[in-house]
Formats: structure tokens, C-alpha cells, sequence
């Protein structure tokens, strides 16, 4: 089993951004957001659990 660590401020910043992205592709119509919003929110899941599986990142 991996041993977790916090992510750094700024991977924990870009999934936040790419989960609001997508929160709001999911809300408001944005051409190429709209389409794809639930793979990004899937895309901001992943970058925050891989800044937690890679120490230093």
C-alpha cells in the first residue's frame, strides 16, 4: 500500500480549477467544457490522488 502524503499547493490548485471547470460545464453551456465536464472533474479526481500517492509533488 503506498504511503500518502498532502499534495503540494499547486497540484491541489489545479484540480480545484479543473473541478470548477467542470462544475461549471456542467451548469452553464460552454462549448467544449459542456462535453467533456464529467472527464474533467474525473481528471481533477486523478490529479489530486496522484499529488497524494507522489511524495514531493
Amino acid at each position: 500500500m503506498p504511503i500518502l502524503s498532502a499534495p503540494s499547493q499547486v497540484i491541489f490548485l489545479v484540480s480545484l480549477a479543473l473541478a470548477i471547470l467542470a462544475l461549471l460545464g456542467a451548469l452553464v453551456i460552454i462549448p467544449v467544457i459542456t462535453k467533456y465536464a464529467f472527464w474533467i472533474a474525473i481528471l481533477a479526481y486523478v490529479v489530486l490522488a496522484l499529488g497524494n500517492i507522489m511524495k514531493g509533488m
